[in-house]
């Protein structure tokens, strides 16, 4: 096989699909836990921590900025229902792209997924330190110290990012569980937000309602998908939920719709209650707003309490992500087998420390704002190859059993892609170069390691 056909050389979906039904990894997720799992890791990293970074790019214009953001979300999601329900493996992204367009773009987009949720889970340990100050500042009178908080290093966020690592090891029943309950607290406490901040609403702090125009609305846009990324979460557990055909592709839909209404309202109330003003720059925005509306401190110490533990969730969840992006991209031989390496409970351990640790540091050293921009970018390279496999898959294997089909194909799958791309371009140049930094970090790694020992090369090379 020549080179260039090395590169772009596929991994059959039948024998993906046989290396899922063969898994090592304990069968333990319904629907609900599916749901819990992908609304857990999106639910609450952008209203919690983001809303005031993006507030000031789109003004009012905000609450249309995040109807965006989950419009080129919806299109995607439905790329990725389709390809969850005919490749259920724990790949995700990666391994759709593996069975569509080859080695070297699989590589790629699981490069790019790497960073999604390890800096992803940085940025949400992040915005829950801001809380857990808030919090704590409420209830005893005392802060983190600055130094200690975000001011040199955040060891909070780090500790976090160790405590939900501790979790993951327990076993996957064990953290669904968790999931679970950790989803529903994060709902009744946005609910409780609503609520409250709907006493302040004043239509005066809609006005001017688009002050950047355009521009703004879509650099926000650009920003706040990063609230988005979790909805393909539960795609990450197919050779973990009980009947993945059916459930995961329903688990993605259900948990973007769910997390929309969320977001809107929130936004809608928040700014309408206090301004734009008043959100930007914190960290811990909505407990700002509750503060505001109230004149009291109680209120703020509620959905500051909610915040300390229902971010915690999203930490759990999207850790959990990257753990099982790895277990692919390991059994696959294009990184390390020791991330595959499943343990006694049935979970790749070495892996989950290993990950654990190296997102403990990040989100200990570097601010939200650039976590959350990094984050953007890898989401939307992934998504964007994601809805190109969908197209392909249609082409080479129109006969492959599916447990949802996307609508409209190729319409649905180049509009997920035109989003993306359009909100890629809205990104900071600064983002674009440590994006291109890390890509040629990546490329370094496939063509000194990955490449040679890929095991569908071996393969290849035995016949």
């Amino acid at each position: 096989m020549s080179p260039p056909r090395q590169l772009l050389r596929t991994k059959p979906v039948d024998l993906i699909n046989d290396e899922s039904a063969h898994t090592a990894l304990r069968r333990g997720l319904g629907l609900p836990a599916l749901i819990s799992l992908s609304v857990g890791a999106t639910l609450g990293t952008g209203i919690f921590v983001v809303l005031g970074q993006a507030a000031p790019v789109a003004g009012p214009a905000v609450t249309v900025s995040f109807a965006v953001a989950a419009l080129a979300a919806l299109f995607s999601a439905l790329s990725y229902a389709e390809l969850a329900g005919a490749v259920p493996v724990s790949g995700s992204a990666y391994s759709y792209t593996y069975a569509t367009l080859g080695e070297l773009v699989a590589w790629v987009c699981g490069w790019c997924l790497l960073l999604e949720y390890g800096v992803s889970v940085a940025a949400v340990a992040v915005g829950w330190s801001g809380y857990l100050d808030e919090f704590l500042g409420a209830t005893v009178g005392s802060r983190v110290p600055e130094a200690l908080s975000g001011g040199v290093v955040d060891l909070p966020a780090a500790a976090v990012v160790l405590l939900a690592t501790a979790v993951l090891l327990g076993g996957v029943r064990e953290s669904g569980v968790v999931t679970v309950v950790t989803t529903v607290l994060k709902v009744a406490v946005l609910a409780f937000f609503v609520v409250v901040a709907a006493f302040g609403f004043s239509t005066g702090n809609l006005a001017p309602f688009a002050p950047a125009g355009v521009a703004g609305v879509t650099g926000a846009a650009s920003l706040v998908f990063f609230s988005f990324i979790g909805f393909d979460a539960a795609s990450t557990a197919g050779e973990e939920a009980r009947n993945p055909q059916r459930d995961l592709p329903r688990a993605i839909v259900v948990s973007l719709a769910v997390v929309t209404v969320a977001y809107v309202l929130v936004a809608l109330t928040a700014v309408g209650a206090v301004g734009v003003d008043a959100l930007s720059g914190s960290d811990a925005s909505l407990a700002t707003v509750l503060r505001q509306v109230t004149g009291d401190g109680w209120p703020a110490v509620v959905l500051a309490a909610g915040a300390v533990v229902a971010i915690a969730s999203v930490v759990l969840t999207v850790l959990y992500g990257q753990t099982r992006v790895l277990v692919a991209m390991a059994r696959d031989g294009l990184v390390p087998r020791v991330f595959a390496r499943i343990g006694a409970r049935r979970v790749p351990a070495a892996n989950t420390l290993i990950v654990g640790g190296a997102v403990a540091v990040l989100a200990a050293l570097v601010p939200l704002g650039q976590l959350a921009e990094a984050t953007s970018i890898g989401t939307l390279v992934a998504f964007s190859l994601v809805n190109i496999g969908v197209v392909v898959l249609r082409r080479t294997r129109p006969d492959l059993p599916r447990g949802f089909r996307t609508p409209w194909v190729p319409v649905v799958p180049l509009l997920g892609l035109g989003m993306c791309v359009l909100l890629v371009a809205g990104l900071a140049p600064a983002t674009w170069a440590a994006f291109g930094v890390w890509s040629a970090a990546g490329l370094v790694v496939y063509f000194a390691y990955g490449r040679s020992r890929s095991r569908l090369g071996q393969q290849v090379q035995g016949e």
